[in-house]
């Protein structure tokens, strides 16, 4: 419970911030908030198996991620920033891989989750620039690849499930405020959606 109070606080003070447009507190706060979720893992257990080793390993290039997505008008920044979080869903494939044990639920889930993304692909197509539209297609592939690994896990834990869709959906929001139309409403759902499914993931640990 200490760890969802103390990233809740970190949340709300990086949305006053981001709101504000504060780039200090954005700088203190969101950092702080993604640091909470790599504790909670660790203090959970994550440095005990193999599992809970890779799913700290997405955590920590999760919170790479977000000190590199901070920076305004920096398209090197965010592309790194965008690899980092590309990296961490491949960690959470890896992990999900290790606990596989249910193929009718990835079945299920493949084409489901396939029509999904194809829509998002249509949906941001239009507004991606040129040197963009590779990159994201790859992430979206990955995103598929993630949410089936994750459904072929969670037969004994559908909390893992449920943080892997959480991330994916809050990867829409960044999506949206890169490529089609920025500003704090995206941050407002977006932004608490993701630090939960990092916290979400992180717990999975636990059910070892």
């Amino acid at each position: 419970m200490a760890f969802v109070v103390a990233m809740s606080a970190c949340v709300a003070a990086l949305l006053v911030a981001e709101y504000r447009a504060l780039r200090l507190g954005t700088w203190l706060a969101k950092p702080a908030a993604a640091s909470c979720f790599v504790a909670a893992a660790i203090a959970w257990g994550a440095l005990d198996s193999s599992y809970g080793q890779i799913v700290l390993a997405g955590l920590v290039l999760s919170l790479c991620g977000d000190v590199l997505l901070i920076p305004d008008g920096a398209p090197a920044v965010f592309r790194a920033g965008m690899a980092a979080f590309g990296l961490a869903h491949v960690a959470y494939v890896v992990a999900f891989a290790l606990r596989f044990e249910g193929a009718l639920g990835a079945a299920l889930c493949a084409p489901l989750a396939a029509l999904l993304l194809l829509r998002v692909s249509a949906w941001l197509r239009p507004h991606l620039p040129a040197d963009m539209r590779t990159p994201v297609h790859a992430y979206l592939v990955v995103l598929w690849v993630m949410l089936i690994a994750a459904a072929g896990a969670s037969q004994s834990n559908p909390w893992i499930l449920a943080g892997a869709a959480m991330f994916c959906v809050s990867d829409l929001a960044v999506a949206r405020d890169r490529f089609i139309a920025s500003g704090f409403a995206n941050g407002v759902w977006g932004t608490p959606l993701y630090f939960a499914s990092q916290l979400v993931l992180a717990s999975t640990v636990r059910s070892l």
